[in-house]
């Protein structure tokens, strides 16, 4: 676990009240390890709570704006792309976030620091704490910097499977598959390896600690692959 100043510099934003920045970090399992009796454990699911509202007004608000034309469904279909938790996952993962949380021993030992369902909770544990701390023109900054910098490839992301399989059916007389190539792990801590082919053409991989989450990573890689041929 690093410590939380690091952190602070990343994102550009430091805290006035370092309490609620700490408590973003905590993940239930390090609160119940660390909780003395009698005591209820804080950790930063309520802060989850209100930084999933919070995203969800300034990226409604973003959308609103930027999009002029889009209809209510595509405005709603666009901003599930955006607060959807493979999105918020990669979001995390480009700040570091899972290297700075505290998380109880068993909950490190496996993988938790990766897992997408932890960082992107933390990841909107840490808007609610900046909403918190500085108000919502702060988290709306944040968001803006680190959620609603790249919707492009963030839409891609979340909609690899369909977008390739369109691909796949207007440009390709050969039919796309999945293929499981590994299955590793505990029970509470699988890792699913995936490659998308087309015919028997393997182009593209991935992995994640559901078959889905694997598929759609292999389907994204995929789909950079298939358009940097054209």
């Amino acid at each position: 676990m690093k410590p939380q100043k690091p952190l602070e510099e990343v994102i550009g934003y430091h805290f006035k009240d370092p309490k609620l920045l700490r408590l973003a970090l905590t993940h239930s399992s390090w609160a119940h390890e660390h909780s003395s009796a009698g005591t209820a454990p804080r950790d930063n699911e309520r802060l989850e709570f209100l930084g999933d509202a919070v995203l969800e007004l300034a990226s409604s608000d973003f959308l609103y704006s930027h999009h002029e034309k889009y209809p209510e469904g595509e405005l709603t279909k666009l901003r599930a792309s955006i607060v959807c938790e493979p999105t918020l996952a990669l979001c995390a993962e480009d700040i570091a976030l899972g290297s700075y949380l505290r998380l109880g021993k068993g909950e490190d030992a496996t993988g938790g620091r990766t897992r997408p369902s932890i960082t992107s909770d933390a990841f909107e544990a840490l808007i609610g704490a900046i909403y918190l701390d500085g108000g919502f023109a702060d988290a709306k900054e944040f968001i803006n910097r680190f959620v609603l910098n790249d919707l492009d490839g963030k839409q891609l992301f979340y909609d690899s499977k369909t977008i390739l399989q369109e691909i796949v059916q207007k440009d390709y007389a050969e039919p796309l598959s999945y293929e499981l190539i590994s299955e590793d792990g505990p029970d509470h801590d699988r890792k699913f390896s995936v490659r998308a082919k087309i015919g028997e053409k393997t182009v593209g991989e991935g992995c994640g600690h559901t078959k889905k989450a694997a598929e759609q990573q292999a389907a994204y890689r995929a789909i950079l692959l298939l358009k940097g041929e054209k």
